[in-house]
């Protein structure tokens, strides 16, 4: 499964801060769909991803009946991003 959708660059003052962008609702209502075939637990997703001409693969991570798209700091630093920039994610599920 791939989809493809834009989104805003977040921050979480968390615990552990991270950096997000959240998967549209009705992307999220076919994820949820074929979650049980590709989920590892917690709800987590493993995927593809790509921004710009960056690749690398991590997991959606489930909030509040959605997911969000986790960005490390490589990958911030490589394309430009700021927070509140909105970017086009790429996501290959399963990969």
């Amino acid at each position: 499964m791939e989809l493809e959708f834009t989104g805003e660059l977040w921050f979480w003052r968390g615990p552990a801060p991270w950096h997000f962008v959240s998967v549209p609702e009705e992307d999220c209502e076919e994820l949820q769909a074929t979650s049980a075939l590709v989920t590892y637990g917690w709800g987590m997703i493993p995927v593809g991803v790509r921004i710009g001409a960056t690749r690398w693969t991590t997991s959606l991570w489930p909030k509040d009946g959605g997911y969000v798209v986790p960005v490390r700091s490589d990958v911030r630093r490589a394309e430009g991003l700021e927070v509140g920039d909105r970017v086009t994610v790429r996501l290959t599920v399963g990969a």
